[in-house]
């Protein structure tokens, strides 16, 4: 199955056009589905619906929810596909089977005096402290994903009209407001702090490290996490929070669903619904805790 696999990879790379966390994401189920097919000794023809329903039982045993699970069939329906359509197997023994139904979770986010407290951690003294606070202003001011905002050039910043290019998901490009406190929080990066991390090194990329190397998302992550600690937040911290926490902010002062859907880079209006049962619970406490007859 490994031969399989990897023609499978290249399809999503070359013909698709997938980013690489996404093509690794599809390659990381695929490997894992591929354990019990070498298991079973099978060859990819010889698979059948019971083998596939086997793994997706297997996931459930080790404690991974229904979304996790649905995902991984996904990855497995989308690479049966691809293996009928390259000739590898005749017919496709995952076309049959139900996605998990799964409960929609309410995204975490910060309350607005929740980002104001996170916002004053960073020590404004220090070139690491100018650095982060510029970071934190950036991701909640767009709501960019980490990995947009690592990704971020120089060149991507247009401070005038306060405005980010992003490269998003699939490499789609879309343009997003930057806010007047974030555009200062980066200017004053830009001057103060960024020339002395990188010295006399060169880099298109607007966030780097003290070694000169753009800052990773599992180091952003790190870093938030402590400031998250060092602010008495209820909840810990993950980087995704500030996202939510963009989009509920935005929708929760009047902004409407499809500017937002645009903003975030979501393809599907769908997936930007969610905010607004945020939105709605919020709405629902004040009606309990304020009406007469609630």
């Amino acid at each position: 199955m490994d031969a399989e696999i990897r023609a499978f990879v290249n399809y999503l790379r070359v013909d698709k056009g997938l980013s690489k966390n996404t093509i690794e994401s599809y390659r990381r189920d695929m490997e894992k589905f591929a354990v019990l097919v070498r298991e079973r000794n099978l060859a990819v023809r010889d698979i059948i619906r019971r083998d596939v329903v086997d793994f997706l039982a297997s996931l459930y045993r080790r404690g991974l929810d229904s979304r996790s699970v649905a995902r991984h069939l996904a990855t497995i329906r989308h690479f049966f596909r691809f293996a009928v359509t390259e000739g590898f197997i005749v017919n496709d023994p995952a076309m049959t089977i139900e996605s998990p139904k799964m409960i929609q979770n309410l995204p975490e986010f910060l309350s607005v005096e929740e980002v104001d407290q996170l916002l004053r951690q960073p020590d404004l003294t220090t070139i690491l402290g100018i650095r982060d606070r510029a970071m934190i202003e950036t991701m909640y001011s767009t709501g960019i994903r980490v990995s947009e905002l690592c990704g971020i050039r120089v060149s991507d910043m247009k401070m005038d009209p306060g405005c980010l290019r992003c490269i998003g998901k699939g490499d789609k490009e879309r343009l997003v407001p930057v806010g007047r406190q974030a555009v200062e929080s980066v200017q004053r990066y830009l001057h103060e702090s960024r020339p002395q991390l990188l010295r006399d090194r060169l880099s298109p990329f607007l966030f780097v490290t003290p070694r000169g190397k753009p800052l990773n998302r599992i180091a952003f992550w790190v870093l938030i996490s402590g400031y998250g600690r060092k602010a008495g937040l209820r909840k810990a911290l993950k980087p995704h929070m500030l996202r939510h926490s963009f989009a509920t902010h935005l929708l929760d002062r009047g902004a409407d669903l499809r500017s937002v859907q645009m903003m975030l880079g979501h393809s599907d209006i769908s997936t930007t619904q969610i905010y607004t049962h945020v939105v709605g619970e919020r709405l629902k406490q004040v009606y309990k805790a304020h009406h007469p007859r609630a």
